[in-house]
């Protein structure tokens, strides 16, 4: 399933949601294009912020956008600064008032956007790409990961053939829905090519619509 089906499309509405939250009709190429810009801008403009993702909501004639990042005093800035000017930009994109929240990602080590994104930057800067694999791993799983799976393919450390490397450490399961899994993908740029990045973080499993209490009485164990 790792090589077929995305897992975190796998998974929605069982244990996650979409990243934009609205409905319409007859405006739906058109929101579409706008989200597109909105993550555009945004990723341009806070590349060293650690934005883990972005969502996107609309009620009425109002959007809201919701950063998620590990870093947010740098998307803020000081005195509020940054986050005003980010408003502006995304109001001449949409022509709307927008209304931005910033949300701290507390555990970045256990965000597959972010450790995926790690991996590249690294690897752009001529780390070893085995360091680079197994520090990333090794970190995952001392913020409480239960598994993490990491591949790298391309022409590592400037190979003439391309090949791929992995490290895993823990389980991944991939047939399970209830598995809360984060998944995400990278590129980095080397002077020899692209060098992909698949990064796969197990964090527990999800019991959606019934109480821990419940299931901890069901006689299962709870993650």
């Amino acid at each position: 399933m790792g090589q077929k089906v995305s897992p975190r499309g796998f998974r929605l509405v069982c244990t996650k949601n979409w990243d934009s939250k609205w409905y319409s009709d007859k405006s739906c190429h058109q929101w579409l294009g706008e989200d597109a810009a909105i993550r555009k801008v945004l990723s341009d403009k806070l590349k060293e912020s650690g934005v883990a993702r972005v969502e996107v909501e609309r009620t009425g004639p109002r959007i809201g956008v919701i950063i998620y990042t590990a870093r947010p005093g740098m998307v803020i800035g000081k005195k509020g600064r940054d986050i005003d000017s980010l408003k502006v930009a995304l109001r001449a994109i949409v022509s709307r008032d927008v209304g931005v929240k910033v949300v701290e990602v507390r555990r970045p080590d256990r965000d597959a956007v972010l450790v995926a994104r790690s991996i590249a930057q690294q690897l752009e800067r001529r780390v070893n790409f085995r360091r680079a694999m197994k520090d990333a791993v090794n970190k995952a799983m001392r913020a409480g990961a239960e598994g993490v799976k990491v591949i790298v393919s391309g022409r590592l450390n400037g190979a003439d053939i391309a090949r791929p490397e992995s490290v895993k450490e823990g389980r991944v399961p991939l047939h399970t829905l209830r598995a809360n899994v984060e998944y995400s993908t990278a590129e980095a740029l080397t002077t020899y090519g692209i060098i992909g990045i698949k990064v796969w973080i197990f964090n527990g499993l999800s019991y959606s619509g019934r109480r821990k209490s419940e299931v901890a009485n069901a006689g299962v164990e709870l993650a």
